[in-house]
């Protein structure tokens, strides 16, 4: 399954380069190994696409609940996917 996400410029940058080999999410979607992540670059201060876009595999999920980026109902309601791609 396809799974489009926008993303800000840096972080599709260190996607991009390879340095970046993980997502830190709201767990407001369903992922699963197997899925393919697509990731769209967000430029945060045109509030617009740059027409940019990048896909990853999807190969592992961990979902938490202990990270603090997020109103803790969010947190209570969704936890935290981490999800690792090549």
């Amino acid at each position: 399954m396809g799974i489009e996400k926008k993303i800000r410029r840096g972080s599709f940058a260190a996607i991009l380069s390879g340095e970046k080999k993980y997502e830190l999410r709201l767990a407001d979607f369903a992922c699963e190994p197997g899925d393919v992540l697509v990731l769209r670059e967000w430029d945060h201060e045109k509030n617009e696409y740059t027409g940019r876009t990048v896909e990853k595999d999807v190969t592992r999920v961990s979902l938490t609940k202990n990270y603090r980026f997020h109103t803790k109902e969010e947190i209570e309601e969704y936890g935290f996917p981490v999800i690792g791609f090549r």
